[in-house]
């Protein structure tokens, strides 16, 4: 054609390049076809309309079902309708495969659609042979578009390398899918597998290599370019020295593609398949964007294994090796569990401190924030209370010291204060004296030889850098043996949307029902709020925040008897709970009353309980009115042959022994001995060598089988002696069921 003559028309140049044109409109039902599109189709090579019937006989039937979806497809996102249809003869063999293209345009007034486009043949290998396994029905493009979001959409979930690996492998890409792959890396000049699928495991090093290799994936590497192998012919000419590392896979084409991240070459991707692929522009597209996804998966999953090494050693590193802890006559079993997502790093921590005295310190703390600074804070702060520890201070003295520590930093730092919460328990590992102080943190418990969970109230501050001058008082109690005690952060008892009742309450029915070592249990609890049966256990707040886990669990052994057994008669001791009231904390009084009720649970008669706590509540406010030194409470539920016992004993350092006497009715005091007199089985009082201990006991009533009235009636231990013609006080009566009573001084 020279310059200046006219162009041909449209029908001549769509001829010369052998395609078709048609129109079809779906409200008559009728297609027209010019010569070219007529004999695409199968018939004679000239101009005609043609009825939807002759066309769809010359159609495969699951392609023609597919056109009515592209249509309507394209006419909602006003595009092209693309799709690729298989020829039939009058045999049903598929002949050939055609593209067609059109804009189809919808008619509402007709309700029908409107096509103008084009029919061209494609060059595909012949259906049937190991080269046709190939997608040919629908639109390809727009399954080639969903199985890319949906590759992109996959791996981008991949949080680990070998999750990224696994996510590949499964990749059903359209019309052709790899059954091998492997994934190169770079490991200074040599060549590393990074991980593969459809390969024997043990070839990894038989492709450690220097990149000067005569090996496609490391010219890959080098040069950045994609490298396609259709043959094994093409690859053993190309690459004679490391062909026998392909034969034996019996695989028939491969394509290296370049991992690129940043403009840098971090790999190769290597697809093999056991069929010949003709790696068209299409397929080779699919395999480009594939490699560039798997390249920002495999960076986002690096760095995110990094991150979390990183943290974790560093959470670690801070945190105390228990190993095998040898506190005589204890055991102790400690975890930390990171759940706040993110860095996987935080403020929680534990630690185990050997104290001068011979006595170890246990330490459970939070600092506020779930980030690096937290983290920091932390360890500067365990440090700090380990130095202060060390030193051979008590418990108060520590954390005053700690506090004034954080103070300091806050100071220095005052854009972003922060403060901690703490519980410091020094444990004399002979007698099972713990002295607790609490700076802001939740209540320590401890489950008894029964099973019997309490949470035990300790007097406490201001958390830790909050005020310098902060007090934090100490709390003694015992341990006793069979006795576990749990100190925890607020991350075991909050989490999944529970508050400070409801999440005790879950652990509570964790510790009552457990049975194994202490390892297992402190097992059973992180699994409780952290594993999949926590998704069960949900609590009443909206709020299902993650936190992380720091506990430790110390138990007591016991020495030659079993818990809540008796041997030869010998009561054993079931639960024990010791509290000190002093003068300036009267409120310590209701304390009191509320664990001797969390220790009397499952005693069968509440009328006992309440007996016992009035009884209590008068014995301690007698201490505090009538001397100046404190109260020590220590309540007792043993067993024997003759049933359960509580024995409720308080200690004062005064010198004036209690007397029994009989006040006038407009008296103001003086009942207390009375009413213990009245409500107690046996009662006494005992002087110490510095002051004296009011005791009384009750024992567990039952009801006899023959009493319709449902009265509960005391059942008196088998060889109590008796004081018969004793009268009871003027204007009392004696409860039913009671016998007189034993001497009540114990000298």
């Amino acid at each position: 054609m020279r310059t200046g003559e006219p162009l041909p028309s449209m029908g001549d140049v769509l001829a010369l390049v052998d395609t078709g044109r048609w129109h079809w409109d779906t409200a008559a039902g009728l297609v027209t076809v010019d010569e070219v599109a007529a004999r695409l189709l199968g018939l004679p090579a000239e101009q005609a309309t043609l009825t939807e019937a002759q066309v769809r006989a010359r159609l495969h039937p699951v392609d023609w079902n597919e056109i009515t979806g592209v249509v309507q497809l394209a006419v909602a996102e006003g595009t092209l309708a693309e799709v690729r249809i298989r020829i039939m003869d009058d045999r049903g063999r598929v002949v050939r495969v055609v593209r067609s293209r059109s804009k189809p345009t919808f008619d509402p007034l007709r309700k029908a659609y409107l096509l103008i486009g084009t029919l061209q043949e494609v060059t595909d290998p012949t259906p049937g042979t190991p080269a046709g396994r190939r997608t040919v029905t629908g639109d390809w493009r727009r399954s080639r578009e969903a199985f890319l979001l949906d590759a992109g959409r996959a791996l981008a979930e991949a949080r680990s390398t070998q999750e990224v690996l696994r996510v590949t492998a499964n990749l059903s890409m359209p019309g052709f899918s790899p059954d091998g792959l492997a994934v190169f890396g770079v490991a200074g000049d040599r060549l590393t597998i990074i991980g593969h699928h459809g390969q024997e495991s043990d070839t990894e090093d038989s492709f450690s290599m220097p990149l000067d290799t005569a090996y496609p994936a490391a010219e890959v590497i080098r040069t950045g370019r994609a490298i396609y192998l259709s043959t094994p012919q093409q690859y053993q000419a190309r690459y004679p020295l490391t062909w026998p590392l392909a034969e034996r896979f019996g695989r028939s084409s491969w394509a290296f593609l370049p991992l690129t991240v940043s403009g840098r070459t971090m790999g190769t991707w290597m697809a093999a398949f056991a069929y010949p692929v003709a790696f068209t522009p299409d397929e080779r597209s699919v395999l480009t964007t594939v490699a560039r996804m798997l390249a920002q998966a495999l960076t986002r999953a690096g760095t995110a294994e990094s991150e979390r090494a990183l943290t974790d050693g560093l959470q670690r590193s801070m945190l105390p090796r228990l190993g095998p802890q040898r506190i005589p006559g204890m055991s102790l079993a400690a975890r930390y569990i990171p759940t706040g997502g993110g860095l996987q790093v935080g403020g929680d921590w534990y630690d185990v401190i050997p104290l001068p005295n011979g006595r170890f310190a246990l330490v459970v703390g939070d600092v506020q924030g779930h980030d690096v600074r937290a983290a920091g804070l932390m360890g500067q702060l365990r440090i700090a209370l380990r130095a202060y520890a060390s030193e051979g201070h008590r418990p108060d003295a520590v954390l005053s010291r700690a506090s004034r520590f954080l103070y300091g930093i806050n100071e220095v730092d005052p854009v972003d204060p922060r403060f901690a919460t703490c519980l410091y328990v020094e444990v004399d590992p002979v007698g099972g004296v713990l002295d607790v102080a609490r700076a802001g943190h939740p209540e320590p418990a401890v489950r008894m030889p029964d099973t019997t969970v309490l949470t035990r109230q300790t007097a406490g501050g201001l958390p830790l850098g909050i005020d310098p001058d902060a007090d934090y008082p100490t709390t003694r109690m015992a341990l006793q043996p069979g006795e576990t005690l749990l100190v925890c952060t607020d991350g075991l008892i909050e989490t999944g949307g529970h508050d400070l009742d409801t999440g005790w309450q879950r652990l509570r029915s964790i510790l009552e029902r457990h049975e194994g070592s202490l390892e297992e249990l402190a097992d059973a609890l992180v699994q409780a709020v952290h594993g999949p049966s926590s998704h069960h256990t949900t609590g009443p707040l909206i709020d299902r925040r993650e936190d992380d886990i720091a506990l430790l669990l110390l138990s007591r052994r016991t020495e030659g008897r079993g818990a809540g057994t008796g041997l030869d008669g010998v009561r054993a001791s079931l639960r024990r709970i010791m509290l000190t009231v002093e003068q300036a904390e009267p409120e310590r009084v209701a304390e009191a009353r509320q664990q001797l009720r969390e220790l009397l649970h499952d005693w069968c008669s509440p009328d006992q309980v309440d007996s016992a706590v009035l009884l209590l509540s008068e014995v301690l406010t007698n201490v505090l009115v009538h001397t100046d030194a404190a109260a020590l409470l220590e309540a007792e539920i043993t067993d024997g042959p003759q049933g359960r016992r509580m024995r409720i004993e308080v200690t004062d350092s005064g010198d004036d022994l209690p007397h029994l006497r009989a006040p006038g009715e407009l008296a103001s005091s003086g009942r207390g001995l009375l009413l213990i007199e009245l409500l107690a089985h046996t009662w006494g009082v005992a002087p110490r060598g510095k002051g004296k201990s009011i005791w009384f006991e009750l024992d567990e009533s039952e009801i006899p089988p023959d009493r319709a009235d449902g009265v509960a009636v005391s059942k008196p231990p088998e060889g109590r002696t008796t004081h018969e013609g004793r009268k009871p006080p003027v204007g009392r009566k004696p409860p039913v069921g009671r016998k007189p009573r034993e001497s009540r001084t114990t000298p």
